[in-house]
């Protein structure tokens, strides 16, 4: 948790008690191109967008608490850290028009786990990795708790993965988030 946040937040008018009304906007540069998100993040709440300073995932850890299997849900406890990461996923293919297969978004989740701090080509990585460093800046999380979330995700698109080229996670599962 990160009580710098928590304050810059509240400062903007931005409610932290409740994560689920969160999540990270898709923002463009001056050509129109998708901004990657960087140390300063911007951070939706209904028509309020402030700006932080989020610090990067591994200095956000905190503890060692263990998560629960996550092979069967229900796991309410983790469930506003799966819906702001989720959310951001979502509105990101809604606001570019492009919504990412199965493949891609498995792919992404895996390498949120792997490397939460590292780079990706796709600016997909940047909001997904921007939105776990949000949720982890408002409560405590330890690395366990994260990478089973990054995992539980990972393997949540790569079920929905019918074929090449297929978008069921999306469809199925983020379109709801959307509520769409």
């Amino acid at each position: 948790m990160d009580a710098n946040v928590v304050a810059e937040l509240e400062k903007a008018g931005v409610k932290v008690d409740d994560p689920m009304r969160l999540f990270i906007p898709v923002e463009r540069d001056e050509q129109g191109r998708v901004k990657t998100v960087g140390d300063v993040v911007p951070v939706r709440y209904g028509d309020i967008t402030a700006h932080v300073h989020l610090l990067p995932i591994a200095k956000l850890w905190t503890g060692d608490k263990q998560p629960p299997n996550f092979a069967k849900p229900p796991f309410f406890e983790y469930e506003p850290f799966f819906f702001l990461i989720e959310a951001t996923a979502a509105g990101f293919c809604r606001d570019t028009r492009h919504p990412e297969n199965d493949r891609e978004f498995a792919q992404l989740y895996r390498h949120l786990a792997r490397r939460p701090d590292g780079h990706h080509k796709n600016p997909l990585f940047s909001h997904l990795r921007a939105a776990a460093r949000l949720y982890m800046s408002l409560r405590d999380v330890s690395q366990a708790e994260f990478e089973a979330v990054a995992q539980r995700l990972h393997q949540s698109a790569n079920t929905y993965a019918a074929h090449v080229g297929s978008q069921n996670y999306f469809i199925n599962v983020l379109r709801q988030v959307l509520g769409a």
